[in-house]
């Protein structure tokens, strides 16, 4: 049994060399050449590009911002008395003119009538010192009376006319003092949710009967660091045409993402940086007739109309993020892949803009950077430059910036 185990195995060896053999002949010894040379080289991967161009870049930039009424006015009473009533809704929205509070005028009733009665009297004296006048002066003429008398009749019909000038001044005060009774909205707007409940004694410039918020137009106020003013008051002075605040455009987002339909306007910016939080306070102005904006209301502010001017933009997608820090694939001689380091300014909707380390014309990969390894030659897609070049970066941005410049 032994011995037929060894002789199988024999036969088996046998063969193998055999059929080796008979495979190095047929081959013409392919198998140690291929050992000889190694396996065969890949191709340079494919990889598409964009060439850095210089650009003013649109860089619409965000902030956090609060509604604030354009004013608060105060109501106050002209006169005082008992408040009878009240003819509005506390916290609603009144229009100018409109009737907000009644005193009791009784009071004042009965001064107008005393004063038109002092009218009537001032007059009826007037009258009286008119027609004495009157005789005395023909007769005085003729030498019949005194140059005394004349004199005091003259000064009887000053008086007199003096008198119901006052008497006059009087009647108007006391129909001021009632008409003052009746208390309007001297602007329109959204009152105070609390007022003086009704059968108070109001005084008169002093008790508060209600605040009235203008909020058509509405303001929004936010701020700005220093060093954000410093870094815009740098870009401007890089422009031929310094931006002014009639080019920026202003736009607010009320909660997570409904975007208020009209656009503002910058109204003005504090001349002072705020010494407990360093920053700048600036004021927009946005139309609110429908009364959307509300007073205290916290909201997203869009400010468009920055521009950087002469910057290069790379898409994020080309940048690499290292020991040493941010760098991207540069084409050199040859089509060889080289490491550039860079330093990263703003990010954009579109992609980064590079503040230091690109130069305009230089090609930069942007698909296919896995595939790439420093020194390596690789085949640059003209296919990608065009796709690349449908998305420049001069294209203006809907999407907030993530950092400042």
């Amino acid at each position: 049994m032994a011995r037929r185990v060894i002789l199988i195995a024999v036969i088996g060896l046998v063969l193998a060399a055999a059929l080796y053999a008979f495979y190095h002949r047929s081959s013409g010894g392919a198998p140690a050449s291929r050992t000889a040379a190694g396996p065969p080289q890949q191709p340079p991967p494919e990889v598409g590009i964009i060439v850095a161009q210089p650009a003013e870049v649109p860089y619409p930039v965000e902030y956090a911002g609060r509604v604030a009424g354009y004013r608060d006015v105060e109501v106050r009473p002209r006169v005082g008395g008992l408040l009878l009533k009240r003819e509005f809704e506390e916290g609603g929205r009144v229009k100018q003119d409109q009737v907000l509070f009644r005193i009791d005028p009784a009071t004042y009733q009965v001064a107008l009538s005393r004063a038109e009665a002092q009218l009537l009297q001032a007059q009826a004296a007037l009258q009286q010192a008119e027609e004495n006048f009157g005789r005395i002066e023909p007769l005085a003429r003729r030498g019949v009376s005194t140059e005394a008398q004349l004199a005091e009749a003259r000064s009887q019909r000053d008086q007199g006319r003096a008198g119901v000038q006052l008497a006059q001044a009087e009647v108007e005060n006391a129909k001021l003092n009632l008409s003052y009774t009746t208390v309007t909205a001297p602007v329109a707007g959204i009152t105070a949710l609390q007022s003086p409940p009704e059968g108070a004694l109001i005084q008169a410039q002093q008790t508060l009967l209600t605040t009235i918020s203008v909020i058509d137009p509405a303001y929004v106020n936010f701020s700005v660091t220093d060093e954000e003013a410093r870094a815009f008051r740098n870009l401007n002075e890089q422009r031929e045409r310094p931006i002014t605040e009639k080019d920026l455009t202003v736009e607010i987002l009320i909660g997570q993402s409904a975007t208020y339909p009209d656009k503002g306007r910058i109204d003005t910016a504090a001349q002072r940086v705020d010494p407990q939080t360093g920053t700048i306070q600036v004021r927009a102005i946005f139309p609110n007739a429908d009364g959307v904006l509300l007073p205290g209301q916290f909201v997203r502010v869009r400010l468009y109309g920055v521009t950087v001017p002469q910057a290069i933009v790379v898409p994020q997608q080309a940048v690499s993020q290292g020991p040493q820090g941010p760098s991207v694939y540069v084409l050199g001689g040859n089509n060889v892949a080289q490491v550039r380091p860079i330093r990263l300014g703003a990010e954009l909707a579109s992609g980064w803009i590079v503040s230091e380390g690109l130069q305009g014309g230089e090609r930069v990969i942007v698909d296919g950077v896995i595939r790439v390894r420093p020194g390596q030659p690789v085949r640059p897609s003209s296919v990608a430059v065009e796709r690349k070049a449908e998305q420049s970066p001069s294209a203006p941005s809907a999407q907030p910036a993530g950092a400042r410049p």
